[in-house]
């Protein structure tokens, strides 16, 4: 019997996961919560042979979840679930140890094949998703042009930008001109929106 621990946050999802699975005779559902800051204690209380994550969840997201999981419970394999394409989700999934990324557009008996192969150590990862994350390669910004980019989403100045981050006027221009020009983007929302399509912000 395979256990399965579902973390996704809305209702009626996971309501449907878990009586799908239930119609598996080899699958057992040991836990559900719907937040990313409780699956590691859910997990420490029902060891899971498979955690299956929605990639979007409140508290932890899916992502950082599964990665303070590997760490609390090695034996426990991660599955994320998604219904975002971005391909940096999938490299950071496959640096953390997660051994399967579905889409949850999927079809129905592709999540119980996916949790057995999971189980059994294999990686299952939509052919789709990984043709885009090879074909984005890896993220060019540094953590510091990534933080930049995410509040001048907020519409700021780069004065408003510098007060959000404790920089000078002039840091931020030279941070904002070096992400556009390692993005190839024409100026900071072209930039914003090719960062934020690869998942990168």
């Amino acid at each position: 019997m395979i256990k399965v621990l579902i973390a996704e946050d809305m209702h009626m999802i996971r309501g449907a996961l878990v009586a799908l699975l239930r119609t598996e005779d080899d699958l057992e559902v040991v836990a559900e919560v719907a937040r990313g800051d409780e699956v590691e204690r859910a997990a420490l209380r029902t060891r899971p042979d498979v955690a299956l994550l929605d990639i979007d969840l409140p508290g932890l997201d899916g992502l950082s979840a599964a990665e303070s999981l590997i760490r609390a419970v090695p034996d426990c394999r991660v599955l994320i679930l998604t219904g975002l394409t971005q391909p940096n989700n999938l490299l950071r999934a496959l640096q953390a140890g997660v051994r399967g990324f579905l889409l949850k557009a999927a079809p129905a008996d592709a999540l119980s094949d996916a949790i057995r192969r999971v189980s059994r150590g294999e990686h299952v990862i939509e052919p789709s998703l990984m043709a885009a994350a090879l074909e984005t390669g890896a993220n060019p910004l540094t953590a510091r042009e990534t933080d930049v980019l995410k509040v001048a989403t907020l519409g700021l100045t780069t004065e408003e930008i510098g007060v959000k981050l404790c920089l000078s006027p002039a840091t931020v221009r030279n941070y904002m001109s070096s992400a556009i020009s390692k993005l190839g983007g024409r100026n900071r929302i072209d930039a914003i929106r090719i960062a934020t399509e690869a998942g990168w912000l």
